[in-house]
C-alpha cells in the first residue's frame, strides 16, 4: 500500500500545543517552585525533557506500521491490568494526597492509568475490527464492556473517577463508530450515567465537589475554592490577558496551577484570545483525527484513530469544562499542556500512531 505524508495540520496542532504547554508550565509554576524548591525552573526543565522524549517516541510510533500493533493487543491488555493492580502493592505503588495512582521507579513516577487507556484502545480496535457484521450481537460487545468495566473499576479504586469516566467514554465512542445499534448505545449510556452518579454519592468528597459545582459560593473556602479561584483567573484575563508571566492567581491562590488548572492561568495571562486559540487547536486535532478515521480503508485503523481522537478530545473537554465551572472538579489534566511526564509522553505516542494511520488514509 502506498504511503502518504503524515497529516500536516494534525502534526502542526500538536507541536503548537506542546510548545505552548512548556511555556505555560514555566509561567504557572515559577513562583511556587521558587518557594518550595528554590528553583523557578524546577518543573520547566522536567517538562522540557519529557517533551523531547515524547517527540522521539512520537517519531518512533509514526514510523512503526500500525498494522503490526494488532499482534500486541492481547499482551497490551494484560500489561495494563498488571500495572493497574501494581499501584496497590506496598513498596511498588506510591500515594499522594490520598490517591494511589503512581508506580515509583527511583526518583521518577509513572501513572499506569494513562498507559491503560492506550492499551484498552488498542484492544478494543482489534476486537471490534474482527467482529464486522456481528457488532449487534451480545457476545461481541459484552466481553469488551466487561474488560472496560474491570479496568475502569481499578482506576476508580485509586481513586480517579475522571480517568475512569474518560476511559469508559472512549470505548463508548468506539462502539458507536463500530456500528453498535442506537438502542444498545442508549441503554449503555444510561447505565454509565447511573454508575457515575453512584460513584459520586458513594464518597463524601466527590459529593461535596458535585455540590460545589452546583453552587461554589456555598463553601468558598472549602469545596468551592478551586472553581472560584479558577473563575477569578479567567475573569481577570479579559480579551488579551494581563500578559505572559504577569498572572496573580498562580501566586499560591489557585491550586494545581501547573497541572489540573493550567488552563485558568493561561486564560488570565493570554486572555480570551489565548483560550480560543487553545480550544481551536484541540478542535483542529479532533477534526483531523476523525478525518483520518473516516478516510481509512482498514477497519482496525478507523477504530484505532477514533479511539485515540476520542481519548485526547474527551480529556480536553473535561479539563476545560472543570476550569470554566461547566463540570464538577476531577483530576484530569489538559493533554499536551499540563505538567506531567506520563501524560505528555503517552499523548505524543498516541499522536504518532494517529499520524501513522494517516499515511495510509485515502
Amino acid at each position: 500500500m502506498r504511503k502518504n505524508p503524515p497529516d500536516f495540520l494534525l502534526l502542526l496542532s500538536v507541536i503548537i500545543l506542546v510548545g505552548l504547554g512548556v511555556i505555560m508550565v514555566f509561567s504557572a509554576s515559577e513562583y511556587s517552585t521558587l518557594v518550595r524548591y528554590n528553583d523557578s525552573f524546577y518543573f520547566f526543565k522536567r517538562q522540557l525533557v519529557w517533551a523531547a522524549m515524547g517527540f522521539v517516541a512520537m517519531f518512533v510510533a509514526l514510523n512503526y506500521d500500525y498494522r503490526r500493533l494488532r499482534r500486541w493487543a492481547g499482551l497490551a491488555l494484560i500489561l495494563a491490568f498488571v500495572l493497574l493492580v501494581a499501584v496497590f502493592v506496598p513498596g511498588v505503588g506510591r500515594s499522594s494526597h490520598g490517591a494511589s495512582r503512581w508506580i515509583g521507579m527511583g526518583p521518577l513516577t509513572f501513572q499506569p492509568s494513562e498507559l491503560a487507556k492506550l492499551c484498552l484502545i488498542l484492544f478494543a480496535a482489534h476486537h471490534l475490527a474482527g467482529a464486522r457484521g456481528r457488532i449487534g450481537e451480545v457476545r461481541t460487545w459484552l466481553p469488551l464492556l466487561g474488560v472496560t468495566a474491570a479496568a475502569a473499576g481499578l482506576v476508580l479504586a485509586q481513586p480517579d473517577l475522571g480517568s475512569a469516566a474518560s476511559l469508559t467514554g472512549t470505548v463508548m465512542v468506539m462502539l458507536f463508530a463500530a456500528g453498535l445499534p442506537w438502542g444498545h448505545l442508549l441503554a449503555l449510556g444510561l447505565a454509565g450515567t447511573a454508575a457515575v452518579a453512584a460513584a459520586i454519592c458513594a464518597e463524601s468528597y466527590r459529593f461535596r465537589r458535585f455540590m460545589a459545582f452546583l453552587d461554589p459560593w456555598r463553601d468558598p473556602q472549602g469545596s468551592g475554592f478551586h472553581i472560584i479561584q479558577s473563575l477569578y483567573a479567567l475573569g481577570s484575563g479579559g480579551l488579551l490577558g494581563v500578559g505572559l508571566g504577569q498572572g496573580r492567581q498562580k501566586l499560591l491562590y489557585i491550586p494545581e496551577q501547573h497541572t489540573d488548572f493550567i488552563f485558568a492561568v493561561l486564560g488570565e495571562e493570554l486572555g480570551f484570545v489565548g483560550t480560543v486559540l487553545v480550544i481551536g487547536l484541540f478542535l483542529l486535532f479532533i477534526w483531523r483525527g476523525l478525518r483520518v478515521a473516516i478516510t481509512s480503508g482498514d477497519p482496525f485503523a478507523t477504530l484505532l484513530a477514533t479511539g485515540i481522537t476520542a481519548n485526547i478530545g474527551l480529556q480536553a473537554v473535561v479539563n476545560i469544562g472543570v476550569v470554566t465551572g461547566s463540570l464538577p472538579v476531577t483530576g484530569i489534566t489538559l493533554p499536551f499542556i499540563s505538567f506531567g511526564g506520563t501524560s505528555l509522553i503517552l499523548s505524543l505516542v498516541q499522536t504518532g500512531i494517529l499520524l501513522n494511520t494517516s499515511r495510509f488514509a485515502r
